[in-house]
């Protein structure tokens, strides 16, 4: 799988999406309108919707670029060896997302509209393709390094994100952020029991 297609911004289009970012922390997906980004990008209504007709049209480029942004920095990681690159990914799915609590929420309601949302699907398919896919490439590469075992990399790769959805979820449905870092820690237990030298020595 190649990186997803890289989408150009205007700096209108920067603004206004850093001014959803903070209107979805604010007021959750369901409280969202069009006049209350405009308010956070400090312009008039028609002024958001010059650039983009509706919600879901600007919802849709929102989620466009929060996967551009997360693309970024996952390419900052591509160089440091297999171990410490899958575990800055799984940092990065299970750890910083307790700094955003608000808009994890907000994601999560986003999410819930998927399957009656068939834009919002396809953006929510790619980011979980593209992450399961940065997953099982540090694992592979691991694998033709001797770092990790020869193992099912695509399967382990889909545990992990499973793994990591789920904390996500139960973060927000029940409104405990431990989950986060008890889906942290199984994580690292997967990890040590499926890609360490002893399960190696094991099998």
């Amino acid at each position: 799988m190649a990186d997803p297609p890289e989408r150009s911004f205007s700096e209108s289009d920067e603004e206004i999406m850093r001014a959803t970012y903070r209107a979805l922390r604010e007021h959750g997906y369901a409280d969202l309108t069009i006049k209350r980004i405009a308010e956070e990008y400090g312009k008039s209504t028609a002024a958001v919707h010059y650039h983009y007709e509706t919600k879901d049209e600007l919802l849709a480029a929102f989620l466009d670029y929060i996967l551009d942004r997360f693309v970024e920095t996952v390419r900052g990681v591509e160089t440091i060896n297999p171990a410490e690159r899958l575990e800055l990914l799984l940092n990065k799915l299970l750890v910083e997302p307790a700094e955003h609590y608000d808009l994890l929420v907000s994601m999560l309601e986003m999410e819930s509209q998927a399957p009656y949302n068939g834009t919002f699907r396809e953006r929510f398919q790619q980011n979980d393709e593209y992450i399961g896919y940065m997953l099982e490439t540090a694992i592979e590469r691991g694998i033709k390094e001797g770092t990790f075992p020869e193992v099912d990399a695509e399967h382990v790769a889909t545990t992990l994100l499973t793994i990591a959805n789920g904390a996500r979820t139960r973060a927000v449905v029940l409104e405990d952020l431990e989950a986060l870092g008890t889906g942290r820690r199984a994580a690292e237990e997967y990890v040590d029991s499926v890609l360490s030298e002893g399960s190696e020595r094991g099998s």
